[in-house]
């Protein structure tokens, strides 16, 4: 089982639907909605953050928020 993780929840992310823990099978799996997840929130959130998937463990990947600019 793989884990994907947000690190830090802003504001925008509380008020989604996104999940702040989702679990896969595989790592394919994870890393491709790992991937989406961050585009999406990249283009629809208030742009105040930037997100990008970390690899922290073997069976664990994190959303990274950092301020944007």
């Amino acid at each position: 089982m793989i884990t994907v993780k947000m690190e830090k929840e802003c504001g925008c992310f509380k008020r989604s639907d996104y999940e702040a823990v989702k679990t896969f099978e595989n790592k394919d799996d994870a890393l491709l909605y790992a991937q989406e997840l961050c585009s999406d929130m990249n283009e629809t959130f208030c742009q105040k953050h930037v997100f990008r998937v970390t690899e922290t463990a073997d069976n664990e990947m994190t959303i990274n928020l950092a301020m944007n600019g």
